[in-house]
């Protein structure tokens, strides 16, 4: 039923394995993929792995720095695997306990590993426990608990009167009975309420009518009315605004005309620029070479964390020493040397606490809490450094891990790939999508102005035949760019040209042609702007689909802001599974790099950099700081993780 099962040492140093009967294949190939894609991208919150027609399933040893990997084909379904590779662990430990301390590679490889006879008979006690038991047979109707039942215990009664079994029905004299009794007890109550109101609850009628005779005769010799309640005061209406009184309101508008000064007092108007429709003087920063990386100053906060953790940690040991002489010394050194190994229960209040404060910082929901069962698998049966905290050792496995998810497993080098594309005599070709308003024409300028700055041609395709206005905003990033960039530097010709066609028209016939056009006109890069999209858009999405199938762009780069928290999730697996759903081929063309728009304007809420990466496990190749032409940086991995563990 397995294929294979392998147990090694995370330095590559494999202690046993098996391979199952008739199995040729050779599972280097699915292993290496598991170590490439899940534990060194430090993407181990979910224990299995899908490699072409295989399943896999891992554990580790975090102890001794081990790793079981169990294999089989992804069309069986077998329910003991999990609880199988967990027993082959204990007795693998248990067994070679000693031989499992002696750290080092030299020691792994001198010991020899026997332990086929014991995996063998863990895994027919798995298969054998496993199996289907055998169908319980029907019970007969007498044997159920319905027969028991009788009908007089089905009866349901209602508020405890009596059922027809029991009294029968009522008869009609009685009810009526009832009925006026109830009148009567209701009117009585009525007029004693009525009494105690009136305030007469203790008199007889003629005392009543005695009084109210003696109230009438004062009343009238004393001459007036009963005094009626005073009004409630009529409220005051609210005042009206009140004028504003202006600087130079008292001046006369003679003394406010400056239109006859004479040169000498050096007016505005005078001073201006006699061509207004002229392009406005931009002031640029020089971008040659790579870009720079995203800064980040980190404020005090950090250290006040950490001074704070050393307070709790003192408050806890003198709490300790408190009470009483060596006990509580020895008490004190227990909690803080590293004598015992880290467990699920030791580590869950942080991972709570780490993964609330990963969703405050703008990562995804899903993401935050695969990203702390990694930490937690990491961390599991490791033995703690000396005087750390469990909260220390669990911030700085989520930092480690934090920058290993940031850091690419392919460095995107653009300015390498448009050589190499120059000396084919081709133009490299980039193309952008993503969705509505994330900043796609402005970011394409940016970028625009990046590659002419280190001495490239650029043809900016306008695809976008959808949005009003988008052929007319790339033109005017075209004419500032080439104001920029004056065409006498690069030998008469335009550093900067559009290719449009106008709105209404297809995008990957404009593309194509672009492309054929800047082959002939030997460009270095084509910068194809498309239509932003909903993810959720299917006719648009083939549209983007097909354009990338039909130019195999050399790059596709989507583009997300940097304000979005569980929202890049979706869009960037819809994204994905649309290019895979809608490609004729067998390897489809997926995105390549992230552009991450918008991060001057979150702070230190970084968190989309995460969960983007985190999904596609692409790069994050351009990161936009601002509004003008150079404010383009590279992703700063520890720069980024510095601001997302910020307090």
């Amino acid at each position: 039923m397995l294929d294979f099962f392998a147990i090694f040492s995370k330095g590559g140093i494999v202690l046993w394995c098996f391979q199952g009967a008739g199995v040729t294949e050779s599972f280097t190939g699915p292993v290496n993929a598991l170590l490439r894609s899940v534990i060194l991208q430090e993407r181990s919150g979910n224990n299995s792995f899908t490699h072409n027609s295989l399943s896999l399933k891992y554990k580790l040893d975090n102890e001794f720095e081990l790793v079981f990997v169990v294999g089989f084909q992804k069309i069986l379904t077998l329910t003991y695997v999990d609880k199988f590779i967990d027993d082959v662990q204990l007795h693998f430990r248990d067994r070679y306990k000693n031989e499992l301390e002696q750290r080092g590679a030299l020691k792994f490889l001198l010991n020899n590993f026997e332990f086929g006879d014991d995996f063998h008979t863990l895994m027919r006690e798995a298969e054998v426990s496993s199996k289907a038991k055998a169908p319980v047979s029907m019970r007969n109707f007498n044997e159920s608990e319905k027969s028991k039942k009788t009908v007089k215990s089905m009866i349901e009664t209602k508020d405890g009167d009596k059922t027809k079994e029991q009294g029968g029905k009522k008869s009609k004299n009685a009810k009526k009975e009832g009925e006026k009794s109830e009148s009567g007890g209701d009117q009585a109550k009525a007029a004693s309420k009525k009494a105690v109101e009136n305030g007469n609850e203790s008199l007889t009628q003629e005392e009543i009518i005695e009084r109210n005779r003696a109230k009438f005769i004062s009343k009238q010799l004393g001459g007036g009315k009963a005094e009626k309640p005073s009004k409630s005061p009529k409220p005051q209406k609210p005042k009206g605004k009140a004028n504003r009184v202006w600087d130079m309101g008292g001046k006369s508008i003679g003394e406010l005309d400056y239109s006859g000064t004479n040169g000498n007092n050096s007016s505005d108007a005078q001073n201006q620029d006699p061509d207004a429709t002229a392009e406005p003087l931009i002031q640029v920063d020089s971008m040659k070479g790579d870009l720079r990386g995203v800064d980040y100053e980190s404020s005090d906060d950090e250290d006040e964390v950490v001074q704070e953790e050393e307070r709790v940690v003192v408050a806890n040991t003198k709490k300790g020493a408190k009470k009483g002489g060596f006990g509580g010394m020895f008490g004190m050194l227990k909690g803080l040397v590293g004598s015992k190994n880290l467990t699920q229960e030791d580590m869950e209040p942080v991972l709570d606490k780490m993964r609330d404060h990963l969703i405050a910082k703008n990562v995804a929901a899903e993401i935050a809490s695969q990203l702390c069962v990694s930490v937690a698998k990491k961390l599991e049966g490791k033995v703690m450094g000396t005087f750390t905290t469990v909260a220390s050792t669990v911030k700085q496995a989520l930092q480690d891990s934090l920058v290993q998810i940031l850091q690419p497993k392919r460095r995107v080098d653009i300015l390498r790939d448009v050589l190499e594309a120059r000396s084919q005599r081709k133009p490299f070709v980039i193309t952008f999508c993503g969705v509505n308003g994330v900043g796609k024409s402005t970011n394409l300028a940016k970028i625009s102005y990046w590659l002419i700055e280190n001495g490239f041609t650029v043809l900016i395709a306008a695809c976008d035949t959808f949005r009003a206005g988008a052929v007319e905003q790339l033109r005017t990033h075209q004419r500032r760019l080439n104001s920029l960039h004056p065409p006498e530097k690069h030998g008469g010709q335009p550093a900067v040209q559009l290719f449009e066609k106008g709105y209404g028209k297809d995008a990957a016939g404009i593309a194509m042609e672009a492309i054929a056009f800047a082959r002939n006109q030997c460009f270095d890069v084509v910068l194809i702007d498309t239509a932003g999209r909903m993810q959720d858009n299917a006719p648009l999405m083939t549209a983007l689909a097909k354009l990338i199938a039909v130019n195999t762009p050399d790059l596709v780069l989507f583009v997300g802001e940097a304000l979005v928290g569980n929202e890049a999730v979706d869009q960037l697996v819809k994204f994905n599974q649309a290019l895979a759903d809608h490609s004729k081929t067998d390897k489809p063309r997926l995105i390549d790099g992230i552009v991450l728009t918008k991060f001057d304007t979150i702070d230190d809420k970084v968190g989309a950099a995460i969960s983007m990466t985190y999904i596609t496990g692409q790069p994050i190749v351009f990161v936009g700081t601002g509004q003008t032409y150079s404010d383009l940086r590279s992703l700063n991995a520890r720069a980024v993780v510095s601001a997302l563990m910020k307090a």
